[in-house]
């Protein structure tokens, strides 16, 4: 067998060379994740303060209903 690939002609000890690509590949990953969750949070925050002050903003306006409903 001369197509042995685990023979690398490293010596037994040495470690094995790490990729980076897959390390790069992880940190894109994680970044846009936290990206995601940010714009979700930030939408969720201000869609619950938009609600809030509409809320208030339609309760201050509120009349008592008079006359027939049509």
């Amino acid at each position: 067998m001369t197509d042995d690939r685990r023979n690398d002609r490293r010596p037994v000890g040495s470690p094995k060379k790490k990729n980076p690509t897959t390390a790069v590949g992880v940190f894109v990953v994680v970044v846009v994740l936290l990206v995601l969750g940010t714009l979700l949070f930030n939408a969720i925050r201000d869609k619950r303060q938009f609600d809030e002050q509409n809320t208030l903003a339609v309760s201050s306006d509120a009349r008592p209903a008079t006359g027939a409903s049509q």
